[in-house]
């Protein structure tokens, strides 16, 4: 038997799946907290729980990770310098150049190609050489980035070559990651990139001295944005492709338990629900690059919406309502199965008369970090001498600090920073309280209740249960959100509230109801699925599947995929009637043929393909041709119609190597 795990860091759990590799049969399953300020501290923990079922060796090892999502959007990475080949400096002002790279470290190269991949300018070398000489004792990284690039990669590779030579330094060319015009938004794909290569090459180094501790000698993969694996000295220069890694991954699990060609995939977590649509087998992707924390990129990834609703979404009270999310708490239950004096400190607040219910929550120190470098009130060290003795109360916090208020973004800090986490009712707790979920302490999560159903006037339940509701009709309204945007009349709008309450609501308008029908199959997965999942496709009016194992079909997804690579030919015709140009990766050439010009894209690409999926770790590598060729009409004196283009995609497909 060939055994293979797979590995899913998620925003709040890290789960792992032994899986028998030629059956695709799950064997074992666990889960662990997610340690973001080291995220092999959760994965060690789910590896040794699973390792218990292996009786062979291991000889594959694949892992989705959120680190490339979550420094995008917080702003993290490594310094690097942008080396941005024949850019127009009257067209880029030094802010905005410095605005969309996300680097004050760049430099204009003269140089460049046009169009047609011809050079339009001699690549000024010494130029190149001042400038990374300049920025190399300051930096971790370069991109590079030719404004044409993509039609002619020359430059690009004759200056990634200058840097290997004078730094030793990671580099990056825009013409590797994307093949695409729009010469900015390739130089910030590239950039974010360059940003990503040292905490992508950290994080394989830990996970792999974990791997080795634990007697692990098998190929490591990670899962790309659009669901294809590759090996991680592939990824090691190419991290920027790994956005968006563990909701593609959960795509791809789905698809796996399921077996649908064509399916709504909805993943319930404990922070977000990410919604994804699979049509004739594969997971639709972003057609315009992934969008990840206000930055566009040129990544192709599987088109996720992500809204901020999981089974430990904070629930609060606010003027009187009851507010879901988007903060994500510790449930109670959880908090107080690891620390009985945080359930002994619930039951007395609960005995008092006139409790008030935002004493429910807790601050758990998560770790020490950076907190040295922080700014702290006068108060701090008593504070963090208090939350190293266990979860501290909001009522003991008040004693601590007297005017929590004033200091509301001193404690927003703490959190942001992950040196403390909150603990807090959410939907996990109320769905302990009504039975639907037994996992930890019901007791805990019966005191937060009692507390909140007080303040509201009602009885206990009947707040559990509204609870569950509203985050039932949340997902069916997120669920109508994403095919109306992407599917439904082809609009980029989303839907204002208004509308989504009336399309999804249980109770429907007085004088006139509307009612969706669900047309493709909603597949549920995550943990809480059962508990949410159900009455969500009953507002939709669609059929569900929750699969066995859905609860762990992230990380099921890290190793039932494919190594996918995917390469573009393109032919244009010259001026004139002046024969064909074909543009690759590598270069291109001129063709007097049109047949001819086709036969070698399609050759060349292929090869191409095929070596780049080599290099990743497949094996048996298949090539699927797919070609599109655009004409335009015109007069019947000239023949009826002109030729325009031809793309001619090959992308070689093939299963990872394993240990041989």
């Amino acid at each position: 038997m060939k055994l293979a795990i797979g590995i899913d860091a998620g925003g709040t759990y890290t789960d792992a799946v032994l899986v028998d590799y030629t059956q695709g049969t799950v064997l074992a399953t666990a889960k662990a907290f997610t340690t973001r300020h080291d995220l092999t501290v959760g994965i060690r923990e789910a590896l040794e729980a699973i390792l218990a079922s292996a009786n062979d060796q291991i000889h594959l090892v694949s892992l989705s990770t959120t680190l490339a999502t979550n420094a995008i959007v917080e702003g993290h990475g490594a310094p690097v310098c942008a080396l941005l080949i024949g850019y127009d400096s009257s067209l880029y002002p030094p802010e905005t150049l410095a605005r969309d790279l996300g680097t004050q470290r760049y430099a204009l190269i003269a140089g460049g190609h046009t169009m047609d991949g011809e050079e339009s300018e001699a690549l000024d070398l010494e130029a190149a050489r001042l400038a990374i000489l300049e920025h190399a004792p300051h930096v971790q990284a370069f991109a590079i980035s030719g404004y044409f690039g993509t039609r002619n990669p020359t430059h690009e590779l004759a200056v990634q070559e200058l840097v290997a030579e004078l730094t030793h330094l990671p580099s990056t060319c825009g013409h590797e990651l994307t093949q695409q015009l729009d010469a900015l938004r390739r130089a910030t794909t590239v950039t974010l990139n360059a940003r990503l290569i040292p905490l992508l090459h950290e994080l394989v180094g830990l996970v792999q001295r974990s791997l080795d501790a634990l007697g692990i000698e098998a190929p490591l993969m990670l899962v790309k944005g659009d669901g294809s694996l590759m090996q991680v000295e592939v990824a090691a220069l190419r991290p920027i492709e790994t956005i968006l890694s563990g909701p593609a991954a959960s795509v791809v699990g789905a698809r796996h338990l399921c077996g649908a060609q064509s399916i709504v995939v909805a993943d319930m977590g404990g922070t977000t629900t990410d919604i994804a649509l699979i049509e004739d087998g594969q997971p639709v992707l972003s057609t315009q690059g992934a969008h990840v924390g206000g930055w566009r990129t040129m990544i192709e990834a599987v088109e996720i919406h992500t809204a901020g609703l999981g089974g430990d979404s904070h629930v609060r009270l606010t003027e009187g309502e009851l507010t879901l999310g988007p903060q994500r708490a510790i449930p109670l239950c959880l908090l107080a199965e690891h620390y009985p004096e945080a359930g002994d400190a619930l039951e007395a607040l609960v005995r008092k008369p006139m409790a008030d219910p935002a004493e429910i929550e807790f601050l758990l120190l998560q770790r020490r970090g950076s907190v040295d470098d922080l700014e702290h009130p006068p108060f701090g060290a008593r504070l963090f001498d208090a939350l190293e003795q266990g979860p501290l109360s909001m009522g003991a916090l008040r004693k601590i600090m007297r005017y929590p208020g004033l200091y509301q973004r001193y404690l927003t800090r703490l959190e942001r920073e992950g040196i403390v986490v909150r603990s807090g009712f959410t939907p996990t707790d109320a769905a302990h309280v009504l039975g639907r979920y037994r996992a930890w302490n019901r007791s805990a999560s019966a005191h937060g209740a009692n507390a909140l159903a007080r303040a509201l006037g009602i009885e206990p339940e009947e707040l559990c249960s509204r609870i569950l509701e509203q985050t039932s009709v949340r997902i069916a309204q997120e669920v109508v959100q994403k095919l109306w945007v992407q599917d439904g009349n082809g609009s980029t709008d989303a839907l204002p509230p208004p509308a989504l309450t009336r399309l999804v609501s249980p109770n429907g308008n007085e004088k006139i109801h509307f009612r969706p029908v669900l047309g493709p199959m909603l597949v549920g997965i995550g943990a809480p699925a059962e508990t949410y999942f159900p009455r969500a496709a009953e507002l939709l009016g669609g059929r569900l599947e929750i699969p066995e194992h859905s609860g762990v079909a992230n990380a099921l997804g890290a190793i039932v995929g494919s190594i996918i690579m995917r390469v573009e030919a393109l032919v244009l015709p010259q001026e004139q009637e002046q024969g064909y140009r074909i543009h690759l990766p590598n270069g291109s050439s001129h063709w007097d043929d049109l047949e001819q010009a086709l036969a070698y894209g399609r050759s060349e690409a292929a090869r191409i393909a095929r070596e780049m999926a080599e290099r990743a770790g497949a094996a048996d590598v298949r090539i699927v041709l797919h070609e599109r060729h655009s004409h335009a009409p015109v007069s019947d004196i000239y023949g009826g119609d002109v030729y325009v283009r031809s793309c001619i995609e090959a992308r070689a497909i093939g299963r990872p190597r394993l240990k041989t």
